[in-house]
């Protein structure tokens, strides 16, 4: 490949190769993250480390890096952005040319989260010659997916041992050891359709669903607000989508309902969302329900890899938002995410990232990884 000369250069070839997640309207003919992939692979075993891109579904695999060595059996610490993109409609400037002015990088990624992988990436380069003689054997995974699913930081948890992970993000270099839970309830009720002239002859189902409806806004959302975690504060419930009938003089015989649920910590338990089903289910026995669910991530902050990303330079701090953090940490593996940029410039329509920002990344984890000599 031809090797960028520092970690701008890196970063510009990183938004520069489109890895728009397919979910919803990508903007581009060709979504995926396979080329990024390949991208971050040929990198990778550039600097000295094995790599393979492992698919998780058509066209849309992860990345995984395992640098070498000096004695077998150390534990396992991985460096973890994920490789793609929001989509692209509606931006402000070219998404892809990954232009430098004003001390920023502009397109998509730069912040979410291309800039922090590159930082991680250019880190790695540089201690590449060390890199074995480190305490940790050090491992480098770029997700697919985590823009919708998160499916492969799962794929990664189902195959791959890992003792830690530093999930990219942009967190101003916060080491975001809890966050909350993401869970999306999609509601269905079914009626009659008839006539609208007569009514009673059928069954309305919008009507069901404002009884449904009812009872999220009059039980379900108040015991939320009376929750309180000490970092994250207190869980949310948010009507996000509803759809219902198909002409005024149609009594309506469907009724669609989209609710966001964010959760903390002490809300995680087995069946917590089928609770919340079954008391909905109290006025409307045939309600239909599906839900993705996302649990909250809560990391000791007592864990010794905690405390050398306090020493480079980061503070523990929480977040309202959801990340692959959450997913290893449910499958056993100790995970936090910290990164260059802000979140404030993720799926912007002029997203950028302030290139002293970048420099600072690659900076805080290298005296990380230095601390593990």
């Amino acid at each position: 490949m031809n090797q960028p000369a520092n970690v701008t250069e890196l970063l510009q070839a990183l938004v520069r190769i489109p890895s728009v997640n397919p979910d919803g309207d990508p903007g581009v003919e060709h979504p995926g993250e396979a080329a990024c992939a390949e991208f971050v692979a040929e990198f990778l075993r550039e600097a000295g480390a094995s790599a393979e891109v492992e698919p998780v579904s058509p066209g849309r695999p992860n990345v995984v890096g395992l640098f070498p060595t000096n004695a077998p059996g150390k534990k396992r610490l991985f460096f973890a952005p994920h490789l793609d993109t929001v989509g692209v409609v509606g931006m402000t400037i070219d998404p892809f040319a990954a232009e430098v002015r004003e001390g920023k990088l502009w397109g998509r990624g730069a912040s979410d989260t291309k800039g922090p992988m590159a930082a991680m990436l250019w880190a790695l380069w540089e201690l590449r010659d060390r890199i074995p003689a480190l305490g940790w054997e050090i491992g480098f995974a770029g997700f697919m997916g985590e823009e919708a699913g998160q499916h492969g930081s799962k794929a990664f948890a189902a195959k791959h041992r890992a003792d830690f992970v530093v999930i990219g993000e942009p967190t101003e270099l916060g080491i975001v050891y809890t966050h909350k839970g993401c869970n999306w309830l999609y509601l269905t009720t079914r009626g009659r359709a008839v006539h609208a002239s007569a009514p009673d002859r059928g069954v309305n189902a919008i009507y069901q669903m404002l009884e449904v409806l009812g009872v999220l806004r009059a039980s379900i959302l108040p015991r939320f607000a009376a929750m309180s975690d000490p970092v994250l504060g207190a869980p949310t419930v948010s009507l996000g989508m509803i759809r219902g009938g198909s002409k005024i003089n149609i009594v309506p015989d469907v009724c669609e309902a989209s609710v966001d649920l964010r959760t903390i910590p002490a809300q995680d338990r087995p069946g917590f969302i089928e609770e919340i089903v079954a008391e909905l289910r109290t006025v409307c026995p045939e309600l239909e329900a599906r839900w993705t669910e996302s649990r909250p991530l809560w990391t000791d902050p007592a864990h010794p890899l905690i405390g050398a990303l306090e020493r480079a330079g980061g503070q523990l701090s929480g977040a309202p938002w959801f990340c692959d953090a959450a997913v290893l940490a449910a499958a056993g593996i100790p995970a936090v995410a910290a990164g260059p940029g802000s979140i404030a410039q993720a799926h912007t329509a002029d997203e950028w990232i302030k290139i002293d920002d970048l420099q600072r990344g690659v900076a805080f984890y290298k005296a990380f990884l230095e601390q593990l000599a």
